[in-house]
């Protein structure tokens, strides 16, 4: 499975910034291909990109010739592909718990408030943005509420969501932590959430990811 690794992202994408993370960890050497998502009314509706992906979405993940998308199912591709430095536990049960914990945020939390829903919202209802961000604040801190129990009562909880290395719920953790933080959301309540978040935050393979460090920041020259 020999080929360059492309991926198809935004700097502030939740979902793209989980898979720099992966691939980052895992230690793999990748480009990007920064697709904006709201100039010229979002990059990802052009016909190029919508022939690459017909849900106009980021990320994408090209592997030489094949082209994989959605992040989680690109995280274990790349976990199964390159079986070094694994994202997910070695057992059933705890990859279960793994996957259960990205699910969380990767399907419950961040679909609710992502760019997509946003612009709906205020197309189709006239909602207004201090009413769109009280929703986005509403339904990250409903998960967060959820999420920071099932990290706190469980041993298998270390300095990471799942013992003491990082993985698959760390790379959509630390993503939604930042977008907490974009909308304001007072993060005291949730303290197990916040050291975990820190723990990663300090690795190389996290700040390499990190929204302000890509390519196509703003602030990137």
């Amino acid at each position: 499975m020999n080929g360059q690794l492309k991926l198809y992202s935004y700097w502030r994408s939740s979902a793209a910034y989980r898979v720099r993370i992966a691939l980052n960890l895992k230690g793999l050497d990748y480009s990007i291909e920064p697709v904006h998502l709201l100039r010229g009314g979002g990059e990802q509706h052009s016909p190029e990109h919508r022939a690459r992906d017909p849900q106009e979405q980021v990320p994408l993940l090209q592997h030489g010739h094949r082209l994989i998308r959605q992040s989680l199912a690109i995280i274990e591709y790349l976990d199964e592909t390159f079986p070094e430095n694994p994202l997910l536990p070695a057992t059933a049960r705890d990859r279960a718990r793994a996957r259960s914990l990205a699910q969380l945020v990767a399907c419950d939390i961040h679909p609710l408030g992502n760019l997509r829903v946003q612009q709906y919202l205020e197309r189709e209802f006239g909602i207004e943005q201090a009413r769109r961000e009280d929703w986005t604040r509403h339904w990250i801190k409903r998960g967060f509420e959820a999420l920071e129990t099932l990290l706190t009562d469980n041993p298998a909880s270390g300095d990471f969501c799942e013992g003491d290395l990082p993985g698959i719920a760390d790379c959509c953790l630390v993503p939604q932590v930042y977008n907490a933080r974009r909308f304001g959301i007072d993060l005291s309540p949730y303290p197990t959430i916040v050291h975990i978040d820190e723990a990663c935050r300090q690795l190389p393979a996290f700040q390499k990811a990190a929204p302000e460090n890509q390519p196509d920041a703003p602030s990137a020259a």
